[in-house]
């Protein structure tokens, strides 16, 4: 397997070249094209480097979380458990489940604090949720070509970017630079979008 010499700086972990270089090594040892999504279909090399991009601006604008985490927040007071569910026999059905509802909407709304941050891995998928910059297949495209990077900046075929996003000692600027090589990647090496018969 192509090795690199891993490189950081005082803002973070650098992708040479290099590693760009042998990470298409790798691609070109692997079993099928990892180009292919599970559509079926193949993904253009200019789709990736948008979908990367995409996640880049989403980290930006809400923030880099090295793991998604939730906050549970259980309200202590002794009154929140006996909400407006009225005990009164003149409420019919209908009535009665509204009341239900709305103790357990206002409940849960109330328990959890969704941290707005994604991790790589949740801000690769909801650019593909979202549709205008990416979808399901260019987001799994894009996490083999992260892969794949990963495994030529740290020598190890069984690298996987997720986890090594994962890494404590990890930053925003070091994800934000492994994105940024990715799409670099993806434009240089990525195939070109097919040209569709009868496209004006």
């Amino acid at each position: 397997m192509p090795k690199t010499t891993p490189q950081t700086t005082a803002s973070g972990v650098v992708f040479t070249e290099a590693t760009l270089t042998a990470a298409q090594e790798l691609l070109t040892e692997s079993y099928g094209s990892v180009w292919i999504g599970p559509s079926g279909e193949e993904s253009s090399g200019e789709a990736v480097a948008r979908h990367l991009e995409a996640a880049v601006a989403l980290l930006d604008k809400d923030g880099w979380s090295r793991i998604q985490t939730y906050n549970y927040n259980r309200a202590q007071s002794s009154g929140s458990a006996d909400a407006d569910l009225a005990d009164d026999e003149s409420m019919t059905v209908k009535q009665m489940l509204r009341a239900l509802l709305r103790f357990v909407r206002n409940e849960i709304e109330s328990d959890i604090d969704l941290d707005p941050r994604r991790s790589l891995s949740t801000a690769l998928r909801h650019v593909g949720e979202d549709g205008a910059h990416g979808d399901t297949d260019t987001a799994v495209v894009a996490d083999y070509v992260l892969d794949r990077l990963i495994q030529a900046h740290t020598g190890s075929a069984s690298a996987r970017a997720t986890a090594w996003s994962e890494r404590q000692h990890r930053t925003h600027a070091d994800i934000t630079a492994l994105l940024c090589a990715g799409a670099r990647f993806a434009r240089a090496y990525g195939p070109v979008t097919p040209v569709v018969a009868g496209a004006a």
